[in-house]
Protein backbone atom coordinates (compact mmCIF):
# COMPACT_ATOMS: atom_id res chain seq x y z
CA UNK A 1 0.00 0.00 0.00
CA UNK A 2 1.24 3.77 -0.93
CA UNK A 3 1.19 6.07 1.79
CA UNK A 4 -2.01 7.63 2.53
CA UNK A 5 -2.79 11.48 1.76
CA UNK A 6 -3.18 13.93 4.73
CA UNK A 7 -6.51 13.90 6.16
CA UNK A 8 -8.55 16.40 3.85
CA UNK A 9 -10.76 18.21 6.36
CA UNK A 10 -10.74 18.19 10.29
CA UNK A 11 -14.30 18.83 10.24
CA UNK A 12 -16.00 15.51 11.40
CA UNK A 13 -19.53 15.97 10.01
CA UNK A 14 -18.07 16.75 6.39
CA UNK A 15 -16.29 13.30 6.56
CA UNK A 16 -19.25 11.36 7.71
CA UNK A 17 -21.33 13.50 4.38
CA UNK A 18 -18.25 12.25 1.98
CA UNK A 19 -18.43 8.41 3.55
CA UNK A 20 -22.10 8.68 3.10
CA UNK A 21 -22.28 9.81 -0.43
CA UNK A 22 -18.47 9.78 -1.93
CA UNK A 23 -17.84 7.16 -5.41
CA UNK A 24 -15.07 4.76 -3.79
CA UNK A 25 -11.84 4.57 -6.62
CA UNK A 26 -9.82 1.55 -5.24
CA UNK A 27 -10.02 -1.26 -2.66
CA UNK A 28 -7.22 -3.10 -1.52
CA UNK A 29 -7.44 -5.92 1.27
CA UNK A 30 -6.17 -5.60 4.45
CA UNK A 31 -3.81 -8.85 4.84
CA UNK A 32 -4.72 -9.34 8.17
CA UNK A 33 -7.76 -9.70 10.85
CA UNK A 34 -10.03 -12.46 10.97
CA UNK A 35 -12.73 -10.79 8.83
CA UNK A 36 -12.58 -9.48 5.14
CA UNK A 37 -11.21 -5.82 5.49
CA UNK A 38 -10.25 -3.26 3.00
CA UNK A 39 -8.74 -0.15 2.76
CA UNK A 40 -10.45 2.20 0.54
CA UNK A 41 -10.30 5.77 -1.46
CA UNK A 42 -12.79 8.13 -2.08
CA UNK A 43 -13.21 11.11 -4.91
CA UNK A 44 -14.69 13.80 -2.25
CA UNK A 45 -14.68 17.46 -3.22
CA UNK A 46 -11.30 18.14 -1.53
CA UNK A 47 -9.48 15.32 -2.76
CA UNK A 48 -8.86 11.57 -2.15
CA UNK A 49 -9.91 10.04 1.33
CA UNK A 50 -9.01 7.33 2.71
CA UNK A 51 -11.12 4.90 4.41
CA UNK A 52 -11.56 1.51 5.92
CA UNK A 53 -14.53 -0.43 4.59
CA UNK A 54 -15.41 -3.72 6.33
CA UNK A 55 -18.58 -5.68 4.10
CA UNK A 56 -20.92 -7.57 5.83
CA UNK A 57 -20.52 -10.70 3.72
CA UNK A 58 -17.14 -10.90 5.04
CA UNK A 59 -17.64 -11.39 8.57
CA UNK A 60 -16.72 -14.36 9.93
CA UNK A 61 -19.79 -15.93 11.88
CA UNK A 62 -20.00 -16.12 15.67
CA UNK A 63 -21.72 -18.54 18.05
CA UNK A 64 -22.61 -15.64 20.45
CA UNK A 65 -23.54 -12.69 18.00
CA UNK A 66 -25.94 -12.83 15.07
CA UNK A 67 -24.77 -13.33 11.84
CA UNK A 68 -23.76 -10.27 9.44
CA UNK A 69 -24.31 -7.47 12.12
CA UNK A 70 -20.80 -6.93 13.23
CA UNK A 71 -20.33 -4.06 10.40
CA UNK A 72 -23.19 -2.36 12.50
CA UNK A 73 -22.14 -2.60 15.81
CA UNK A 74 -18.74 -0.76 14.95
CA UNK A 75 -21.45 1.93 13.59
CA UNK A 76 -23.50 1.70 16.88
CA UNK A 77 -20.15 2.47 18.55
CA UNK A 78 -19.52 5.56 17.00
CA UNK A 79 -22.95 6.75 17.24
CA UNK A 80 -22.71 6.47 21.23
CA UNK A 81 -19.17 8.05 21.03
CA UNK A 82 -20.38 11.20 19.17
CA UNK A 83 -23.36 11.04 21.50
CA UNK A 84 -21.10 11.78 24.52
CA UNK A 85 -18.45 14.15 22.84
CA UNK A 86 -15.63 12.35 23.14
CA UNK A 87 -14.33 11.54 19.72
CA UNK A 88 -11.99 8.02 20.66
CA UNK A 89 -13.74 6.14 17.13
CA UNK A 90 -13.56 7.20 13.47
CA UNK A 91 -16.59 8.66 12.17
CA UNK A 92 -18.27 5.65 11.04
CA UNK A 93 -21.37 5.23 8.49
CA UNK A 94 -23.39 2.40 6.87
CA UNK A 95 -22.58 2.08 2.87
CA UNK A 96 -25.43 0.27 1.35
CA UNK A 97 -23.76 0.33 -2.09
CA UNK A 98 -20.15 -0.05 -2.09
CA UNK A 99 -18.54 -3.12 -4.39
CA UNK A 100 -18.87 -5.74 -2.45
CA UNK A 101 -22.55 -4.67 -0.54
CA UNK A 102 -23.43 -3.51 2.54
CA UNK A 103 -20.76 -2.82 5.32
CA UNK A 104 -19.84 -0.17 7.12
CA UNK A 105 -16.68 2.12 5.78
CA UNK A 106 -15.11 4.80 8.74
CA UNK A 107 -11.78 7.48 8.20
CA UNK A 108 -8.54 6.04 8.26
CA UNK A 109 -6.38 7.08 11.13
CA UNK A 110 -2.77 8.09 9.85
CA UNK A 111 -0.44 7.48 12.12
CA UNK A 112 1.81 10.42 13.83
CA UNK A 113 4.45 11.50 12.20
CA UNK A 114 7.72 11.35 14.17
CA UNK A 115 7.97 14.87 15.67
CA UNK A 116 4.83 14.17 17.30
CA UNK A 117 5.83 14.95 21.38
CA UNK A 118 3.19 12.30 22.76
CA UNK A 119 1.62 14.16 26.10
CA UNK A 120 1.44 10.90 28.20
CA UNK A 121 -0.97 12.94 30.88
CA UNK A 122 -3.54 13.64 27.76
CA UNK A 123 -2.92 9.63 26.53
CA UNK A 124 -3.62 8.25 30.53
CA UNK A 125 -6.74 10.22 30.74
CA UNK A 126 -7.89 9.24 27.60
CA UNK A 127 -6.96 5.61 28.03
CA UNK A 128 -9.76 5.61 31.00
CA UNK A 129 -12.59 7.46 28.76
CA UNK A 130 -11.80 4.57 26.17
CA UNK A 131 -12.18 2.21 29.03
CA UNK A 132 -15.85 3.85 30.29
CA UNK A 133 -16.79 3.74 26.43
CA UNK A 134 -15.25 -0.43 26.47
CA UNK A 135 -17.82 -0.30 29.85
CA UNK A 136 -21.45 0.91 27.60
CA UNK A 137 -20.88 -0.73 24.92
CA UNK A 138 -19.78 -3.90 26.33
CA UNK A 139 -16.55 -4.37 24.33
CA UNK A 140 -16.00 -8.03 23.82
CA UNK A 141 -12.17 -7.41 22.65
CA UNK A 142 -10.47 -4.31 23.34
CA UNK A 143 -6.90 -5.59 21.92
CA UNK A 144 -3.63 -3.07 22.62
CA UNK A 145 -3.51 -2.93 18.68
CA UNK A 146 -6.95 -1.45 18.37
CA UNK A 147 -5.51 1.74 20.50
CA UNK A 148 -4.25 3.96 18.06
CA UNK A 149 -2.77 7.82 18.44
CA UNK A 150 -3.38 9.51 15.63
CA UNK A 151 -1.65 12.99 13.71
CA UNK A 152 -2.76 15.24 16.34
CA UNK A 153 -1.27 12.96 19.34
CA UNK A 154 -5.09 12.09 20.72
CA UNK A 155 -6.08 8.62 21.31
CA UNK A 156 -8.61 7.07 19.09
CA UNK A 157 -9.85 3.50 18.91
CA UNK A 158 -10.74 0.70 16.31
CA UNK A 159 -12.43 -2.18 15.79
CA UNK A 160 -15.63 -2.69 17.30
CA UNK A 161 -17.38 -5.30 15.62
CA UNK A 162 -18.26 -7.42 18.89
CA UNK A 163 -20.18 -5.19 20.93
CA UNK A 164 -23.00 -4.47 21.99
CA UNK A 165 -24.19 -7.79 23.31
CA UNK A 166 -26.98 -8.08 26.31
CA UNK A 167 -25.23 -10.49 28.59
CA UNK A 168 -21.78 -9.41 30.46
CA UNK A 169 -19.15 -10.06 27.62
CA UNK A 170 -16.33 -7.43 28.98
CA UNK A 171 -12.70 -8.27 27.53
CA UNK A 172 -9.66 -5.52 27.46
CA UNK A 173 -6.44 -4.82 27.29
CA UNK A 174 -7.02 -1.77 29.90
CA UNK A 175 -8.71 -4.49 32.52
CA UNK A 176 -5.96 -3.47 35.40
CA UNK A 177 -8.12 0.00 35.74
CA UNK A 178 -10.86 -2.81 37.22
CA UNK A 179 -12.33 -1.28 40.73
CA UNK A 180 -10.46 1.92 40.00
CA UNK A 181 -13.22 4.99 40.41
CA UNK A 182 -14.23 6.51 36.51
CA UNK A 183 -13.02 10.19 36.91
CA UNK A 184 -15.58 12.95 36.57
CA UNK A 185 -14.71 14.27 33.14
CA UNK A 186 -15.62 11.06 31.94
CA UNK A 187 -18.97 10.22 34.46
CA UNK A 188 -20.56 13.44 33.49
CA UNK A 189 -21.00 13.13 30.09
CA UNK A 190 -22.58 10.08 30.52
CA UNK A 191 -24.80 11.42 33.27
CA UNK A 192 -25.71 14.31 30.91
CA UNK A 193 -26.93 12.46 28.08
CA UNK A 194 -28.94 10.32 30.23
CA UNK A 195 -30.37 12.87 32.01
CA UNK A 196 -30.95 15.17 28.29
CA UNK A 197 -34.20 13.42 26.87
CA UNK A 198 -33.49 14.94 23.69
CA UNK A 199 -30.74 13.83 23.52
CA UNK A 200 -30.97 10.75 24.70
CA UNK A 201 -34.07 9.62 21.91
CA UNK A 202 -32.21 10.89 19.71
CA UNK A 203 -29.57 8.54 20.13
CA UNK A 204 -32.04 5.40 20.81
CA UNK A 205 -33.53 6.63 17.32
CA UNK A 206 -30.00 6.40 16.05
CA UNK A 207 -29.13 2.74 17.33
CA UNK A 208 -32.58 1.63 16.84
CA UNK A 209 -30.93 1.38 12.74
CA UNK A 210 -28.46 -0.84 13.98
CA UNK A 211 -29.14 -2.54 17.38
CA UNK A 212 -32.05 -4.77 18.52
CA UNK A 213 -34.10 -3.32 21.03
CA UNK A 214 -32.43 -5.95 23.97
CA UNK A 215 -29.08 -4.62 23.31
CA UNK A 216 -30.27 -0.63 23.54
CA UNK A 217 -32.05 -1.81 26.75
CA UNK A 218 -28.85 -3.32 28.04
CA UNK A 219 -26.68 -0.56 26.79
CA UNK A 220 -28.62 1.88 29.07
CA UNK A 221 -28.59 -0.20 32.16
CA UNK A 222 -25.12 -0.28 31.74
CA UNK A 223 -24.82 3.24 31.48
CA UNK A 224 -27.09 3.68 35.01
CA UNK A 225 -24.89 0.69 36.37
CA UNK A 226 -21.44 2.79 35.79
CA UNK A 227 -23.29 6.43 36.81
CA UNK A 228 -24.16 4.00 40.52
CA UNK A 229 -20.81 1.98 40.97
CA UNK A 230 -18.73 5.04 39.26
CA UNK A 231 -16.00 2.28 38.97
CA UNK A 232 -14.69 -0.05 36.71
CA UNK A 233 -16.06 -3.03 36.67
CA UNK A 234 -13.32 -6.09 37.87
CA UNK A 235 -12.64 -8.72 35.17
CA UNK A 236 -11.79 -12.27 35.79
CA UNK A 237 -7.95 -12.70 35.13
CA UNK A 238 -8.55 -15.02 32.37
CA UNK A 239 -11.71 -14.42 30.76
CA UNK A 240 -11.48 -10.57 30.82
CA UNK A 241 -8.65 -10.59 28.58
CA UNK A 242 -8.37 -10.25 25.02
CA UNK A 243 -7.12 -12.66 22.60
CA UNK A 244 -3.98 -11.08 21.52
CA UNK A 245 -3.53 -12.03 17.69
Amino acid sequence: MGSPPAPVSPDADGVERWLRESRLIDLERVPWGSNAVFQARLDTPAGELMAIYKPARGERPLWDFPTGTLHRREVATSTVDRALGWNFTPTTVLRADAPLGPGSLQEFIPSPGPELVLDRVRVESSLRGMAALDVLINNADRKQAHLLVDQMGALRGIDHGVTFHPEFKLRTALMNLGGTLVPSEWLEPIEELLADEGRLTQLRRSLRRLLRPVEIRAFEQRAQELLASRTYPILDEWFGRPFEW
